[in-house]
């Protein structure tokens, strides 16, 4: 059993931020399933959002992330995170982070404008911000001698004193982790654990995330006890490049926010006709436009053009969208990119406060698994980076705030009654149907028929799921699509409860926003107590 201050479950921006923050007092584990920077930060292109020259105002990026989240916003949350972001920003640039430099701007960086923003206030490194943040992160990370990295292990599931039996307010004291390369479960002890596993973009067929978002952290916060606000609302980013050999590739929201226009493959022209904001609205609105119109026309794709700009300036300031599309055979100096919409974010998550704290004692959650209010029911663009920095520094403050007590002594995993599976081949078509009915029955349109279509297939996979995670040895297959089925479930659920057509969730049988808008809150049922088992 490994004994450690702090457990971190996930390796993105927020879990980063963290656990450099946390470890000059605490000693620091980090979990992360694949390598330190493969999780969806690294692959954030535009930027992070932040008040930073005198030509914009806190009232300003707040009034912009309101409306953009058709009145979910929590207002308090949205000024604390804003109030914040000028000194998230100068962390990471303290840290060493390569932003792009604008010596005739008064802050001496360039700022980019995106959808939904009224200035210029996107601090970005070129069109690859996430690889240049959590780089530079990543090394002080491998470089810390109180930051125990655990790299290619996957969280099965927290370890709660409810599920051990014992008695008083049930608190999170650990996780069950499998190590991928030994194929051996260990039990990992901790005074606070973290979720920062980020969102669930895998439960849908196509999708902008990397394969290693599954929605772990929100189907175990989940399983533990935490309740969960509004699922129903997953972002589809407008522009993910359509190629059969460019997989989960995003063009960035910048592209349009430097100029790119949409059109028709005639070459027409169509976001004025859908909203005044044209390209500049917001994503809910771009995404259900080119749905609309790929469906009118019967298209496969829609076109983003920005070759009418210098090819000069197209190559300074979208290096990497330049080089990977011209490594598909097309110049986007003279050719308009190819682009469908597809599923980019997940706002809801489970509730927390300012300082990341989930319902169960010790147990935290910060960026994309969890909802602080901020998004709404659609996420600002570049707002989803300054939520893990400012969160993440919250949460410090508040876990360094408390006693660091002993972690507990924890019982093993017990694998006596179970056998090694017989048929890998159910996991991977289950994933495979679960991802298809998510696209075409939760989509970007929904409609009542179709979400119980989707409901009905998510229980009958559950049952099949649960009966194979109760008779065989784990595999980080298995535990995925359990997961996935998890907050598959949790979307619909979320999704059948609202009666109106709010920011990302747009309904056929309820086109109409109700005059007051209210939060989606599943809350699980009180967990029975079970005699001490480790299996969760």
């Amino acid at each position: 059993m490994l004994k450690t201050d702090i457990l971190i479950i996930g390796s993105g921006l927020a879990g980063l931020t963290l656990a450099l923050t946390l470890a000059e007092a605490r000693n620091v584990t980090i979990v992360t399933k694949r390598g330190l920077p493969d999780g969806s930060s690294n692959w954030a292109q535009g930027g992070i959002a932040a008040v930073l020259d005198s030509h914009d105002s806190i009232q300003s990026h707040v009034d912009d992330t309101l409306i953009a989240g058709a009145g979910l916003c929590n207002r308090d949350t949205t000024t604390f995170i804003v109030e914040n972001s000028h000194a998230a920003i100068q962390w990471l640039i303290d840290q060493g982070v390569p932003f792009t430099r604008d010596d005739t701007h008064e802050t001496g960086y360039h700022l980019t404008r995106e959808g939904g923003h009224s200035q210029r206030r996107i601090i970005h490194a070129a069109d690859a911000t996430g690889e240049a943040v959590i780089s530079t992160l990543a090394a002080k990370i491998r470089a810390h001698p109180n930051i125990t990295l655990l790299e290619e292990h996957i969280a099965i599931d927290l370890i709660t004193s409810d599920k051990l039996g014992k008695d008083g307010a049930n608190i999170c004291v650990g996780a069950y982790i499998l190590d991928r390369e030994a194929d051996k479960v260990i039990t990992v002890s901790a005074a606070q654990t973290v979720l920062a596993t980020g969102g669930a973009g895998k439960v849908y067929l196509y999708t902008t995330n990397p394969d290693i978002a599954t929605g772990d952290g929100i189907a175990m916060g989940w399983r533990a006890g935490c309740r969960v606000a509004n699922m129903e609302f997953i972002q589809f980013h407008p522009t993910c490049l359509f190629h059969p050999h460019a997989k989960s590739f995003l063009i960035s929201e910048a592209v349009r926010g430097e100029g790119g226009i949409l059109r028709l493959p005639d070459g027409t022209r169509f976001m004025p006709g859908h909203d005044p904001r044209a390209e500049l609205a917001p994503r809910d609105i771009v995404a259900r436009a080119i749905d609309f119109e790929m469906k009118k026309h019967g298209l496969d794709c829609v076109y983003l053009d920005i070759s009418y700009k210098p090819a000069s300036f197209i190559k300074e300031h979208f290096p990497n969208i330049h080089s990977h599309c011209l490594s598909l055979g097309i110049d986007i100096t003279r050719q308009a990119i190819p682009v469908v919409p597809a599923a980019h974010y997940t706002c809801g998550g489970l509730m927390t406060d300012l300082n990341g704290q989930t319902d169960l004692g010790h147990l935290y959650a910060i960026g994309e698994v969890s909802c602080t209010g901020l998004h709404g029911a659609n996420r600002l663009a570049s707002n989803s980076l300054l939520e893990c920095i400012v969160i993440a520094r919250s949460a410090t403050a508040h876990i360094l705030a408390q006693s660091n007590k002993q972690p507990a002594q924890l019982p093993e995993w017990d694998e006596s009654r179970v056998t090694d599976p017989d048929e890998e081949i159910v996991i991977s078509h289950n994933w495979d149907e679960l991802r298809r009915f998510m696209w075409d029955y939760v989509g970007i349109v929904r409609t009542n028929k179709r979400l119980e279509r989707a409901q009905h297939r998510i229980h009958l996979l559950r049952s099949e799921i649960d009966d194979y995670y109760s008779h065989f040895r784990v595999s980080n297959d298995l535990i995925e699509l359990r997961n996935l089925v998890q907050t598959a479930d949790l979307i619909v659920q979320s999704a059948m409860l609202r009666h109106e057509s709010r920011g990302l969730h747009y309904s056929r049988d309820y086109p109409f926003t109700l005059a007051e808008g209210n939060n989606t809150i599943l809350t699980p049922n009180t967990p029975a107590r079970t005699p001490k088992s480790s299996k969760a």
